[in-house]
């Protein structure tokens, strides 16, 4: 087990990162105009590259498993049956449960979980992390978006909802990344080096801007929401993701390894850290498209992401294997 003040010391850069794009933004050093932009960076340029990157020197295809597969996206929808259960009410309908329930299922693995696992616990960690990104921006969002439709008035909303997005999927650059980079490596072809090099450049630069946009994100999200949201109404989903989540994955999993599912130990592992993430901060935007409640979202988003320093930290100490020392 690593010491935790060590494990702190791993994190602590990282979430720092989140922090000043908060601050900043909300000083008024970085103008809520720039937002867009530095996002459409990341999401287009920097974080595709380093998703390819990643898929092309590991092996992602072998973590493309029925048992990966099966647990984390059983846990998932655990997840996203659970709170809706324990959120809906007269206040909050059907929209604004299912993409609660979106934000306490989809962790922060593309902006975050990524360059955070790969720093805590080596390059291995990346490959069955990747293979949660495709499983939540296939299987989950497409199945909050449709149960979000369920109290519409048209019969039809929620295969409409499920169809946009799929569609969404198909232009969202990140599965295109991955499976390129998987493709990358299950071909061998060597690209050439100005190539590699210029995706190089831009995937180092991933997860410093990525953070730096989350808390940018966060701060205009608090600037911009006209309403005030009680507590109880974005706390208990912030719980559901930082505690609920990562526990019903390490018992699922256990369960499922104990029964004889083909399932890693140290994929395990990988699999209960994403569920200990963060919300990811993009489905503020989600929400804001399909005209959920936005401030609530962002609320969830905010208190998972500030709280988890803390718990996930706890996560990592308590199941990673301390790694050697270099030079050992």
């Amino acid at each position: 087990m690593p010491p935790v003040l060590d494990v702190l010391l791993v994190t602590l850069p990282f979430f720092a990162l989140v922090l000043c794009g908060y601050v900043a933004t909300r000083r008024g050093m970085l103008p809520q105009a720039a937002i867009p932009g530095l996002n459409a960076y990341v999401l287009y340029f920097a974080l595709p590259c380093m998703l390819w990157r990643f898929g092309a020197t590991t092996p992602t295809i072998d973590y493309l498993s029925a048992g990966v597969a099966g647990v984390y996206l059983f846990c998932a929808s655990v997840i996203v049956a659970f709170t809706i259960v324990i959120t809906r009410s007269e206040r909050i309908g059907w929209n604004d449960a299912a993409f609660g329930a979106l934000v306490a299922a989809f962790p922060n693995t593309g902006y975050m979980g990524v360059p955070l696992l790969v720093a805590l616990l080596g390059n291995a960690a990346a490959a069955p992390a990747i293979v949660t990104i495709l499983l939540d921006l296939v299987c989950t969002s497409s199945l909050c978006i449709a149960l979000s439709q369920l109290g519409g008035a048209d019969e039809h909303g929620a295969a409409n909802a499920a169809r946009n997005a799929l569609k969404g999927v198909v232009v969202n650059p990140l599965p295109w990344a991955i499976m390129l980079g998987v493709a990358t490596w299950t071909s061998g072809i060597a690209l050439p080096k100005p190539i590699v090099q210029t995706a190089g450049l831009l995937a180092d630069s991933a997860s410093p801007a990525a953070l730096f946009t989350i808390g940018a994100v966060l701060a205009r999200s608090q600037t911009t929401s006209a309403t005030r949201t009680p507590w109880t109404e974005f706390v208990p989903a912030a719980i559901v993701k930082l505690v609920v989540h990562p526990l019903l994955v390490l018992a699922i999993g256990t369960s499922a390894i104990g029964a004889g599912v083909p399932l890693d130990r140290q994929a395990l592992v990988v699999l209960v850290l994403v569920a200990a993430l963060p919300s990811a901060s993009n489905v503020a935007m989600l929400a804001e498209r399909f005209g959920a409640d936005n401030g609530r979202i962002a609320r969830i988003i905010l208190v998972s992401t500030a709280a988890a320093f803390l718990t996930f930290s706890a996560a990592v100490a308590l199941l990673a294997p301390a790694r050697p020392a270099a030079g050992a």
